[in-house]
């Protein structure tokens, strides 16, 4: 018991070891592989199949998204599991060391372990070469592995789990062709990094435009760009409109406008448009013609389960001289004197037994003389008896297909099978493979060449020999090759066929068109271009041009150099387009109703294209233009003419090819305008009209708003004096007699560049003025306002001030007021930033004191500024009153109210504020009769940096205290009595020489603190 448990420990181990080494292989091998064996510079061959290494002749490749079983491998490495532990630590060093060396593509830059996995399952023939690189790649390097012991679900588990191993995936598929970059730059687009980072988040459908271009993906014939993830989601569901045969590009449909680069033109014109164009390079990746038509996408994942085999349906009759063999399986109905059905299968030696008649051979017949040898052997064992023969069951016959095929090996197949359906079911010829020489060999001899091309061009089935068992299929490398590319409807790469006594082969250009579908009706035949390779030595480019022969430049002459052109191997044809503009054709633009391109023809006269005014749009301009293109260089000239001439047939202007018809609207070329300003419904600028008015230009905007006054309104006008100036007239007209239409002398004609303006009722804007009152009032609130009235009168309607208000510091906001003070800062603002720092700093210290002052003055010009900008305007407006309104009623101080003022009435503060450059910023308690010095003292005194000769005081009813201020006390401002409410403010000492630059500061600093009185007042 316990030997048998150390044997499955044993074969577990090298299991695991294998999976190890195989799994380090995957992480590094793919990236040393070389490009495809195409020349450098040359498209891919084929873009569905890269080149195969398998040479494996079963059928047990393991296909699929991870349907084959791992248990598989453990028989087939048993028998090297010593080899696989001795190499497996060499050969995981080696391969991390590759991948480092040669990685070209990050795990961030490389498709989802979706994506491959999708990718491979609609491309099932990748699988099995995909492991027979990994096979071939660790027996170079001394691993002895198989490619059937690493198993699908080995290779999609490492997929999922492993980022390196899907770059490198990534790049083996780019370097064959399978991917192009575009397709993996969409789906890099589509996708963040962490959701990339993490295996199976990601589906095919998130790759934008897969497929298109570059083959890699199949999507149906009508898909572009935008549908294709729905296209592939579909595909992966087994779809068959994945199925193609033809190459999958972005080719434009020959009715579509024809792709051309546009070059800046130097006038904004259709004909120049059309002429500045260019024709771009074709760089159409083409593809290996005929290769699709053996992938049976449909099928691949009873491929998948079966081994790779499946079954081909075959719709072949079988006939009469179908030949009987081991392994069919015959009915034989009998009516007449019985009714009976037999069957039987012939047997080994070619015999089938009837009843009562014994054994009887028919290998070897066909079917129609076999039934009357079993006819003849029944009628005499069953009178009037009459018989039929039937194939019930086909034999199996066991061909070989090898060569350069997709996959190589032995086929079961229906005795019916044609080479046609075992290619099929070997995934036809790889990239190197050729599709006109398929060789059919029996016993040593050969039966039959197979073109393929027949059936792929012609539809001609191969039928004229069927296999046998025992067969052998070849499939040669490809012959001669030419590329045909440009105006032709099936751009690919196609094989040259090889003549038939074995010679080179030899074909014309015709021959190959005729390959490629033909050329389209958009080929220029004189343009053809031809990159020949002189074998072993170098390029040439030949150009089939009539004219260099001497022939005549004639469709014919093209066509017979056509017929009498020779091909070479390597050849890459390039049909050039016709030019992608009309030479007979005029253009039309502008104020017209069918604005475009025209046919031309000769004599073509200016009436032939506008016929009249209804080709026109309304109002059109007097002249119009004919730009036309002057050969031979087609510079641009400029024809006028009258417009109102060519309406009535008068205008004799013969049109030219390129010529374009510009016609401008009346208001387009110097439009004549009038404008409106005032009180009307949609004041503005308006396109005069012929005899336009005054009144219907105020109908035109819309009518008299209700404040118009209709009395009178000022009409500007102009006149130019000699052609050197303009003169300027101001008429007063009676306009709401003239919209009203009561005196129609009051209207007046409107000239270009007039200006009607309608005034507004006087009084009109002061309807609904109101004031508002805060504070300490009786009753306070909004109230309105009559014109004129004052601050007294506003007061008494409001009960007048309360017993707690404080009447000094009352503070009246106006909005007047409060634009000059913010245009004020700004200046202010303005000069202190163009003042450099600089020059205010004396150039007598040395330059270790002379830095630090400048950065000291820098520091505090920051400073102010910031205090300017971020300090609120507040519009304050100071005014003198006290709680006895009969006191100053109809005085200087009762200031009369405007509209959206508001006065705010505090309370008794009870509190001097002081603020600066102190020691403790604070309010101090008011006590009557106190001087600033002693509140000063309260705050801690001044600070080193106080500028003591510039203190000054803020009252509460918004008057400054300075030394400059022209009171009696004034020169000593710390002897100044205080009032509650007021402000001390001690300024900072102003750095740098300029007594200019200190009164600047000085105001700043006064400015930004203007507002504090408000703040203590509790407004703000």
């Amino acid at each position: 018991m316990t030997k048998q448990t150390t044997v499955r420990w044993v074969r577990r181990s090298r299991n695991l070891m294998l999976c190890l080494t195989v799994f380090a292989a995957m992480c590094g091998l793919l990236q040393a592989q070389q490009q495809p064996s195409t020349p450098t510079g040359a498209p891919p061959t084929d873009g569905t199949a890269g080149s195969s290494s398998s040479s494996s002749t079963g059928t047990g490749f393991g296909l699929g998204l991870g349907l084959g079983s791992s248990a598989s491998s453990s028989d087939a490495t048993d028998s090297d599991s010593t080899d696989t532990q001795n190499t497996m630590g060499a050969s995981s060093t080696d391969l991390s060391t590759g991948l480092g060396s040669s990685s070209s593509l990050t795990s961030h830059d490389s498709l989802t372990a979706a994506e491959i996995d999708d990718i491979l399952q609609q491309r099932p023939e990748l699988v099995p070469e995909l492991k027979q690189l990994i096979a071939d790649q660790l027996q170079q390097q001394g691993t002895a592995v198989q490619a059937d012991s690493i198993t699908d679900d080995m290779l999609y588990r490492q997929i999922a789990t492993s980022p390196s191993l899907r770059a490198s995936i990534t790049q083996w598929m780019l370097s064959r062709g399978y991917i192009s970059e575009d397709d993996l730059h969409r789906s890099l687009a589509g996708a963040d990094v962490d959701q990339r980072s993490t295996p199976g988040l990601d589906s095919l459908a998130t790759l934008p435009g897969a497929g298109l271009g570059s083959g890699a993906f199949p999507t149906s014939p009508t898909t572009d760009s935008t549908s294709s993830s729905t296209s592939i989601s579909s595909t992966s569901s087994g779809s068959t409109m994945a199925q193609r045969t033809g190459p999958l590009d972005r080719r434009r449909n020959i009715t579509d406008a024809p792709a051309v680069l546009r070059v800046p033109a130097p006038y904004n014109l259709l004909a120049m448009r059309d002429l500045y164009t260019q024709i771009p390079q074709d760089d159409t990746k083409l593809r290996r013609f005929g290769s699709d038509v053996f992938l049976n996408r449909a099928n691949s994942t009873a491929m998948r389960a079966s081994g790779g085999q499946t079954t081909v349906p075959l719709d072949l009759p079988v006939g009469p001289d179908y030949v009987l063999g081991p392994g069919d399986g015959l009915t034989i109905n009998l009516w007449g004197g019985l009714s009976q059905s037999l069957t039987r299968v012939v047997d080994r030696e070619g015999k089938i037994i009837l009843p009562e008649a014994g054994a009887l051979v028919v290998a070897g017949m066909t079917l129609e003389h076999a039934q009357a040898s079993i006819q003849s052997a029944l009628k005499s064992q069953f009178r009037d008896a009459r018989i039929d023969v039937t194939v019930a069951r086909l034999r199996t016959l066991r061909v070989y297909v090898v060569g350069d095929v997709q996959r190589p090996g032995a086929y079961d197949l229906s005795s019916l099978s044609t080479p046609l359906n075992a290619l099929y079911a070997a995934g036809g010829p790889t990239s190197v493979g050729s599709l006109r020489t398929v060789r059919h060999y029996r016993g040593g001899k050969l039966v039959n060449d197979v073109d393929l091309y027949d059936f792929l061009l012609h539809g001609v089935r191969i039928d004229g020999e069927r296999l046998e068992s025992g067969d052998t299929l070849l499939i040669p490398p490809a012959g001669a090759e030419v590329a045909i590319y440009g105006m032709v409807k099936r751009p690919a790469i196609y094989e040259m066929k090889i003549a038939a006594d074995g010679a080179k082969p030899d074909s014309t250009l015709a021959e190959m068109l005729d390959d490629a579908g033909g050329a389209t009706v958009a080929a220029a035949l004189d343009h053809i271009t031809v990159e020949r390779i002189k074998p072993n030595q170098e390029r040439e480019t030949i150009t089939l041009d009539p004219a260099a022969a001497g022939a005549s430049n004639t469709p014919e002459a093209s066509r017979q150099g056509i017929k009498e052109f020779h091909v070479k191997d390597g050849d890459r044809i390039h049909v050039g387009a016709i030019l992608p503009y009309s030479e007979h054709a005029i253009y039309v633009e502008g104020h017209v109703v069918r604005p475009g391109k025209y046919p031309y023809r000769d004599g073509m006269k200016l009436g032939d294209v506008i016929h009249s005014y209804q080709d026109l749009l309304p109002e059109p301009a007097a002249k119009g233009d004919i730009i036309r293109l002057v050969p031979p260089d087609l510079h641009a000239e400029t024809i006028e003419f009258d417009v109102a001439d060519a309406m009535i047939g008068n205008s004799t202007l013969t049109l030219q090819p390129f010529d374009t018809i510009r016609i401008f609207g009346r208001y387009e070329v110097d439009s004549p305008q009038v404008v409106i300003r005032g009180e009307v419904l949609r004041p503005g600028q308006y396109a005069l009209s012929e005899g336009m008015t005054a009144a219907q230009l105020v109908k035109m905007a819309g009518g008299f708003k209700r404040d118009a006054l209709l009395e009178s309104a000022d009409l500007t006008s102009y006149t130019v004096q000699g052609g050197k100036k303009v003169v300027s007239d101001r008429t007063a007209i009676g306009i709401g007699a003239a919209v009203q239409g009561n005196d129609r002398t009051a209207d007046v004609p409107l000239k270009a560049g007039d200006i009607l303006t309608v005034h507004q009722i006087s009084g009109w804007s002061d309807i609904g003025s109101s004031i508002k009152l805060n504070g300490e009032v009786t009753y306070p609130g909004s109230y309105g306002l009559q014109e004129g009235e004052r601050l007294s009168s506003v007061l008494r309607r409001a009960g007048g001030f309360r017993g707690t208000a404080y009447p000094d510091g009352a503070v009246l906001i106006r909005t007047g007021v409060k634009e000059l003070e913010e245009k004020s800062r700004d200046e202010l603002i303005r000069q202190i930033e163009s003042q450099s720092v600089a020059a205010r700093v004396p150039t007598s210290l040395n330059p270790q004191n002379q830095g630090a002052i400048l950065q000291a003055a820098q520091a505090q010009q920051t400073e102010i500024l910031k205090q300017l900008r971020t300090q609120p305007v507040v519009g304050r407006m100071v005014i003198h009153v006290s709680a006895d309104i009969d006191s100053w009623a109809n005085t200087p101080d009762d200031i009369e109210m405007r509209r959206g003022d508001v006065l705010s009435v505090p309370k008794r503060p009870g509190f001097v504020l002081v603020t600066g450059q102190v020691y403790n910023g604070s309010a101090i308690t008011f006590v009557p009769g106190k001087e600033a010095s002693w509140y000063l003292r309260r705050a801690g005194g001044v600070n080193g940096v106080a500028n003591k000769s510039e203190i000054f005081i803020i009252r509460a009813n918004g008057i400054v205290v300075g030394k400059h201020s022209g009171e009696w006390y004034s020169g000593n401002v710390l002897s100044t009595h205080l009032n509650p409410g007021d402000v001390i403010v001690v300024p900072q000492k102003v750095i740098g020489s300029s007594i200019f630059w200190q009164n600047l500061l000085t105001v700043a600093q006064l400015s930004s603190s203007i507002a504090i009185t408000a703040a203590v007042a509790g407004l703000l």
